[in-house]
């Protein structure tokens, strides 16, 4: 329901807007917003058809995991912690292990990586869910989570910058030194979305296993930053991949393995994983397409630059700094649009520069949030689920604190 009214929202108001503008003389308008719309439905379609290789690899390596039993251990593994963040999934269902596998691969900045086992672990709810129509209690947690975009490591971010660094001519530029503002602003995002699910749902957080959770993730934070912050850029982008890369190939080992070890037909249990890929990804490619429809015509019609407008004026006359409001597209647009976000994000570097404020700001605000309405359309239209719930509200909350905790810590720790 709350989808479908931000739908009509969108296209409409950038229906009444493009006719201001062509009443103001723009001619090109119209032809504007549907040459973007018709790119953006093939832009929908092209990462849908691209998902199906991944899918397929993914859902192969899931069902051979989840025949040698570690997606079960995985998921009795986190049970202390899972039994009080997902009270309603069964102890030592697979859910549970690729809940645990999608979050790891997100922290590690692996989107390719994350998003098949995300939808895999949306299959999974689906199956324990009463009412297969409504976002179940489990969906929503699992959801906002995944929106508030808990990342350690931001990996393109930095390469990004670093790329742009060596255009700008910028010698020995650090382009990872957004590393540590990256993770405090990614975390406030996390804890704000925890809190929001947790209090509708009465869920109690001052308990023990929540409480390690972050603990141990204050202490992964401070070990990450002393060990890579005093490396130069690129044996830190090098450190960064060989990390991310083991991590996801050793998981890809051990499933191998125990599937040996277990004497399990492997091979076959990987072929009939994959073959669930293609029809994940055809799913989700109207959904897809929907949403990335509506925001074209919301964007290109230039309702998002009048927001941006309207907010540094009212920031403006608070008398307040109005530095970081040349970034602040980015964080929007993030809830809308990855790909989006990242052209702004790359444009406010060229514009600025990689090292100004709002280089560091916007690169911080693309490492820390996460898209909002991409992740609801697809993970629950994988699912045919038609009624989300609250989750579009926390998942928007939790944006909306990360990015203002973004704008907070940028200023700490660059601002003059």
């Amino acid at each position: 329901m709350v989808l479908n009214l931000v739908w009509i929202g969108f296209i409409l108001i950038g229906f009444v807007v493009a006719l201001i503008r062509l009443a103001q003389g723009d001619v090109a308008i119209f032809t504007k917003v549907l040459t973007a719309l018709f790119d953006t439905a093939k832009i929908g379609f092209d990462i849908s058809l691209g998902l199906v290789g991944i899918m397929s690899l993914w859902l192969g390596i899931m069902k051979i995991g989840e025949q040698a039993g570690m997606i079960q251990l995985f998921a009795r593994a986190m049970n202390p912690l899972f039994r009080r963040l997902f009270p309603d999934i069964p102890p030592g269902h697979p859910a549970g292990g690729s809940i645990v596998m999608n979050f790891s691969a997100n922290m590690l900045g692996l989107d390719n990586a994350a998003t098949p086992m995300g939808l895999k672990a949306m299959r999974e709810l689906q199956d324990i869910n009463p009412d297969k129509a409504v976002a179940s209690n489990p969906m929503i947690m699992f959801l906002v989570l995944n929106t508030a975009g808990i990342t350690l490591i931001p990996t393109s971010v930095i390469a990004m910058r670093q790329s742009i660094a060596v255009e700008q001519g910028l010698q020995g530029f650090n382009a990872a030194d957004i590393f540590l503002p990256t993770l405090i602003g990614t975390f406030i995002s996390f804890t704000a979305g925890l809190m929001a699910v947790a209090w509708v749902q009465r869920i109690r957080l001052w308990q023990w296993p929540i409480v390690a959770l972050f603990a141990a993730f204050g202490v992964l934070m401070t070990g990450l930053y002393l060990a890579l912050s005093g490396l130069p850029p690129k044996p830190m982008a090098d450190m960064i991949g060989l990390i991310g890369s083991l991590v996801i190939f050793g998981v890809i080992v051990l499933f191998v393995a125990a599937g040996a070890w277990r004497r399990i037909n492997v091979y076959e249990a990987f072929v009939d994983g994959a073959k669930e890929g293609f029809g994940v990804a055809v799913t989700i490619i109207p959904y897809l397409i929907a949403i990335l429809a509506a925001i074209s015509v919301f964007r290109s019609t230039g309702c998002m630059d009048f927001v941006i407008a309207g907010i540094g004026l009212a920031v403006g006359a608070l008398g307040l700094n109005t530095d970081f409001v040349p970034a602040l597209p980015v964080g929007l647009m993030k809830s809308l649009s990855g790909s989006g976000a990242r052209g702004l994000m790359i444009d406010v570097m060229k514009t600025y520069g990689v090292d100004s404020f709002q280089g560091k700001l916007a690169a911080i605000i693309q490492g820390s949030t996460e898209t909002t309405f991409y992740v609801l359309a697809v993970y629950f239209g994988s699912v045919n689920i038609k009624q989300t719930r609250y989750a579009l509200a926390c998942g928007l909350l939790a944006d909306l604190v990360g990015l203002v905790g973004a704008i907070f810590v940028a200023y700490a720790f660059y601002h003059a």
